[in-house]
């Protein structure tokens, strides 16, 4: 498919402050479109985003919310709607993981991560709907996980969480056609600058590829669905071949 410009799209990143949250909003920037940067507690982060965003010539709003909560979620789109009048491309990629015991995990970690990696999209995704179905030709893009699709002891709550996007992202793409398609990305280890290389050993080990991924391999599996008019409902998982093993 060729690699159609986003000029003209307007797009919202959750969680665009740092890592792959930031990595998307950059590069949806540099292929055109303008991009809303929410955030929860990494105001500086955020502002920094918006302001190479700027520098690339495309508008940039910086807007503060737990999209974990409803008030807030509402508050957000409030903003999108005053600042741009439009949506085209939602990135549900705000998240959380930690380890937790299954025999240990307690009620408030459990609601805590569904609530951030599960509740949040459907919120957005929501909110996000009318604005979307406006544009003709919305899209939504969520961040599942390979733990939505492997069996990990220590993350269970994890990993319950990510394959509840799944599960979400399949029932939207058909609540929500035919004016939005709807498809997530299950990524495996992406490795940062900075990041301590033993943590990415296993995962390299088990890859079928030999290496951990990059933020440009999650950058290019956001743009393709971003610009895909015939997908929906469908998972790309982007993990060097790790599910085949």
């Amino acid at each position: 498919m060729s690699q159609s410009s986003l000029a003209g799209k307007v797009a919202l990143v959750t969680g665009a402050g740092k890592r792959i949250g930031r990595s998307v909003a950059l590069r949806l920037a540099s292929e055109g479109a303008d991009v809303v940067v929410n955030y929860r507690t990494s105001k500086a982060e955020a502002d920094e985003v918006a302001a190479q965003i700027t520098a690339m010539g495309r508008r940039a709003a910086v807007v503060q919310a737990d999209v974990a909560k409803k008030k807030d979620v509402t508050v957000l789109f409030a903003a999108v709607e005053k600042e741009f009048g439009r949506l085209d491309i939602l990135v549900n990629n705000a998240g959380m993981f930690f380890p937790a015991k299954f025999e240990e995990l307690t009620e408030e970690q459990w609601d805590r991560i569904l609530d951030t990696n599960l509740k949040s999209q459907f919120l957005c995704s929501q909110a996000a709907a009318p604005m979307l179905c406006r544009s003709g030709h919305g899209r939504i893009v969520n961040f599942a996980s390979l733990g939505g699709l492997l069996a990990w002891p220590a993350y269970t709550h994890y990993c319950v969480s990510k394959a509840g996007v799944i599960m979400l992202t399949r029932c939207l793409s058909r609540a929500l056609a035919p004016e939005i398609t709807v498809n997530a990305i299950a990524p495996g280890t992406i490795s940062f600058d900075g990041d301590a290389p033993e943590l990415a050993e296993d995962f390299i080990q088990r890859a079928p590829l030999h290496r951990t991924g990059t933020p440009k391999d999650i950058e290019d599996a956001v743009l393709f669905l971003a610009q895909s008019p015939f997908i929906t409902g469908q998972v790309i998982v982007v993990d060097g071949g790790r599910t085949q093993t």
